[in-house]
């Protein structure tokens, strides 16, 4: 690959603080990033206004009506917004009832296959740093560069608990813990794109070390 601007892929547990580093990342070198989290949290929200039966998503309905999902990335004054046919859903895609949803939807292989195309056409001029669960492994296996971020179980649930008190939701701090460790197996044990660490992906571990130390350590790697 000799894009001008490179392709970095980033994959890693949740609260590692993937998302918020590569959006600072992709700032400071110019490039764009992309959430792939978000795109699969797009799928449940439709998902979710169509074919919701006694709290359980109607999966085989979801998969006949794919081709009735656009997703589109635009820019709005500097700032990538995503839109679910011409609507924009970057606050709707955070609401805690989303999340409860978004592991069964991830883990099917229709829904995977569908946004694969949409993430790989995102990436093919370069510039870009996409972050999710499986980029290195299977979205971007050609990426210039490749991340993985972990950090112990008990500092991910801390820095979560504390995201959640920001959003005025107070759970314990066990509890939440107990959540990401449940995220982390169902992601890890999927048999479609499980999370895991590309071979030739360099391992970050910001369990001691802050955002800015991470950044800094993932930018070494990059100059």
């Amino acid at each position: 690959m000799n894009h001008k601007k490179p392709v970095i892929a980033i994959d890693g547990y949740s609260s590692t603080g993937k998302s918020s580093i590569s959006k600072e990342i992709a700032k400071r070198l110019g490039i764009i990033h992309l959430d792939s989290g978000s795109l699969y949290r797009a799928v449940t929200v439709y998902a979710l206004n169509h074919f919701l039966q006694n709290n359980e998503i109607d999966l085989k309905a979801l998969s006949e009506h794919l081709a009735d999902i656009h997703l589109e990335i635009r820019n709005i004054d500097g700032n990538l917004s995503l839109f679910l046919n011409n609507k924009n859903i970057d606050t709707e895609i955070r609401n805690p009832r989303i999340s409860d949803y978004v592991s069964d939807v991830a883990k099917q292989a229709f829904v995977r296959e569908f946004l694969l195309s949409f993430q790989r056409n995102m990436a093919k001029n370069g510039g870009i740093i996409m972050d999710g669960r499986d980029i290195g492994t299977v979205v971007l296996p050609d990426a210039d560069y490749k991340f993985f971020l972990t950090a112990s179980p008990d500092e991910r649930a801390r820095r979560r608990w504390e995201e959640l008190k920001t959003k005025n939701i107070f759970l314990s701090i066990e509890e939440v813990k107990k959540n990401l460790l449940m995220r982390d197996k169902t992601d890890s044990e999927r048999l479609i794109a499980p999370l895991k660490q590309a071979k030739d992906a360099i391992l970050i571990d910001n369990t001691n070390i802050n955002k800015e130390e991470t950044i800094a350590l993932i930018l070494s790697y990059i100059n």
